[in-house]
């Protein structure tokens, strides 16, 4: 019997009826969902291919597919039709082909594609420099002292301070590390303890944020007043941050997003914008920043090239890492990458399965900083890169060493008995010499004392309680060694001497030759290590010398051997030539003297021969 596919009276049957309410129910849940799940309406998106692919190309696929099955076989309420089967079997395929192309295009991605190597060894330009030219000597009052770890358990422990908030927010785990009014700090935002307290304190907003200095260890809750933040990750609704500047750029892919103070305190949110610069997904980079005022929700969308100074997290850290592998691993090929492997550098793997970097602050930004090693990943380093953050201005310096890891354990050896564990090390400038430093933390996570040790000589270790005490420290411990260190004009522990050579002898120590000398009158003892001082084989006992050292509590160490040697005839020519008015009443003496042991001498004589006759 036919079925009949007229309406009656003009009105819709049932089963239309409910086909259109299913079509309109469709359409309201897939908008629920792109509003909840706001994926970024863009080709290059993985987000916006997973999307498509459930809610629009799976039940197109299930729909025709079914339609020409029913068509085929004549089941149910539809009447064998072969043209209309084969209608509906063709556009099954238009969902398949689509998901084809996104194959196509991942596989075009993929770094073995022709061509794809060399643009991935290109999205970071990175340039050969030299550490002790481009690092300067960091102040040792602005060495960041402690980790994210411990920023975390400083920050947390300051919800104390604002006892009328306290059971309403937590502080977010975010802390992220900027500069701010020239120190290296972490800032986090309050966020709503739970549903139930955002409900109560929606409407006036987050009232304060977190804010860690990592040199002085200050940490405080920073107050809002009347300008609370009202945009955060911890809204779950409209005012969600990541869900708010989605929405208002449904066309951007946004990456990490950052939670930044300006040079006044206010707070915002830096947002990246991804670009995709190899086949579909392939070679992510940062192609522009969106800017958003954490009160009001107000945007600004900027190239990266106009983002203020102040701001310092562009370019996630994870990215920079990523970028750079790239480039040592394809600079010379893929296949090379593969097999030959001639060449072939990676960042230094970290600690807990993450990332090996850590953050250095250099011209008011903030630069990601990890050691490079071989393709092999052994326990020692070619060189390491810096990388800013603002601008992704990328600097290699060629400096072998060991790893940051086997720096931690060397300096954890320095005080097994106390059992601390060393935090993942920053790179500092001491001396022209790259130097690791770390913190030393005792198992409730408190930092208790400091280590530096020489990047390129990791068992030179010093420790101490206070980082200028660790500085001293080390600063002997390199000169003991031998090593040579830059002048900074550092007259803090620097001292100028002179005197006569009372006793020289030599040892050797660690394998390395030292004079060790003391001088006439002076209670200390000086230690001349060779070969940076050979000058020092010159002198013998007697000899008169000017040097630089440095004062320790123990033996001190020779720095720098100023002027020519002099021997002990050239000191007494040069005294005698300096006053000769004393040279010559000692002359006249010593002639008197002899004068008067001649006449004693007759005298004596005389009566000799009186007496023998």
């Amino acid at each position: 019997m036919k079925r009949c596919n007229c309406r009656k009276n003009g009105k819709f049957t049932l089963i239309e009826l409910l086909v259109v309410i299913a079509i309109i129910a469709i359409l309201i849940v897939a908008a629920v969902a792109y509003w909840w799940f706001h994926p970024p309406i863009n080709i290059h998106s993985t987000d916006t291919w997973m999307f498509i692919a459930i809610f629009i190309l799976l039940p197109l696929f299930l729909f025709f597919s079914a339609r020409s099955y029913a068509y085929k076989k004549g089941t149910g309420r539809y009447e064998y039709n072969e043209k209309k089967a084969k209608t509906f079997k063709i556009a099954s395929y238009l969902p398949v082909i689509v998901v084809l192309v996104g194959i196509v295009g991942a596989v075009a991605s993929l770094s073995f594609f022709p061509g794809n190597a060399e643009k991935y060894a290109s999205i970071l330009q990175t340039t050969d420099d030299e550490f002790a030219q481009d690092i300067k000597e960091v102040d040792y009052t602005q060495i960041p002292v402690i980790d994210r770890d411990s920023a975390v358990l400083l920050g947390n422990r300051t919800m104390g301070s604002i006892p009328e908030y306290v059971s309403q927010f937590e502080i977010s785990p975010l802390y992220s590390q900027i500069n701010y009014q020239g120190n290296p700090v972490r800032v986090s935002p309050l966020g709503y303890a739970d549903l139930f307290k955002w409900l109560a304190n929606r409407e006036q907003g987050i009232p304060a944020y977190a804010l860690v200095n990592m040199t002085t260890q200050d940490a405080e809750i920073v107050r809002l007043g009347d300008n609370p933040i009202r945009y955060s990750q911890s809204e779950p609704l409209a005012r969600n941050i990541d869900r708010h500047v989605q929405l208002k750029y449904p066309f951007y892919m946004f990456d990490q997003f950052a939670f930044e103070i300006d040079d006044d305190g206010k707070p915002w949110w830096i947002c990246p914008v991804q670009d995709r610069t190899i086949g579909l997904f392939g070679g992510k980079t940062i192609q522009r920043v969106v800017m958003c005022d954490a009160t009001t929700g107000e945007c600004t969308d900027l190239a990266v090239e106009e983002v203020p100074q102040w701001v310092d997290r562009v370019y996630p850290a994870d990215l920079l890492v990523e970028q750079y592998n790239w480039y040592g691993a394809y600079k010379d090929g893929w296949i090379n990458s593969w097999l030959g492997q001639q060449g072939v550098v990676q960042t230094t793997p970290g600690t807990n399965g993450q990332l090996g970097y850590n953050y250095i602050a250099k011209d008011d930004d903030v630069w990601v900083y990890s050691g490079v090693t071989s393709a092999t990943a052994d326990n020692s380093i070619v060189g390491f890169v810096l990388v800013n953050q603002r601008t992704a201005e990328s600097h290699f310096y060629e400096v072998a060493g060991a790893t940051e890891d086997s720096a931690m354990r060397s300096a954890e050896g320095q005080v097994q008995h106390l059992g601390y564990n060393a935090t993942f090390p920053l790179l500092i400038n001491i001396s022209g010499q790259p130097t690791y430093f770390m913190a030393l933390k005792d198992n409730a996570g408190l930092v208790k004392m400091f280590a530096m040790l020489d990047i390129q000589r990791y068992q030179n270790v010093a420790v101490g309680n206070t980082v200028e005490e660790t500085q001293q420290a080390y600063k002997t411990l390199l000169a003991t060694n031998g090593v040579e260190l830059a002048d900074e004009g550092d007259e803090s522990i620097v001292t100028k001497t002179s005197g006569t050579i009372e006793r020289i002898v030599t040892a050797v120590v660690d394998g390395n030759s030292h004079f060790y000398v003391k001088l006439v009158d002076d209670t200390n003892l000086y230690d001349f290590a060779l070969p940076r001082l050979m000058g020092i084989v010159a002198y013998a006992e007697g000899d008169e010398i000017t040097f630089n050292y440095l004062d320790s509590d123990g033996v001190c160490v020779a720095e720098e051997i100023i002027g020519e040697r002099v021997s002990s005839e050239a000191a007494a020519a040069a005294a005698k030539a300096a006053n000769p008015s004393s040279a010559d009443e000692g002359a006249q003496g010593a002639a008197g003297a002899t004068g008067g042991d001649a006449a004693a001498a007759a005298g004596a004589d005389a009566a000799g021969s009186e007496a023998a006759a």
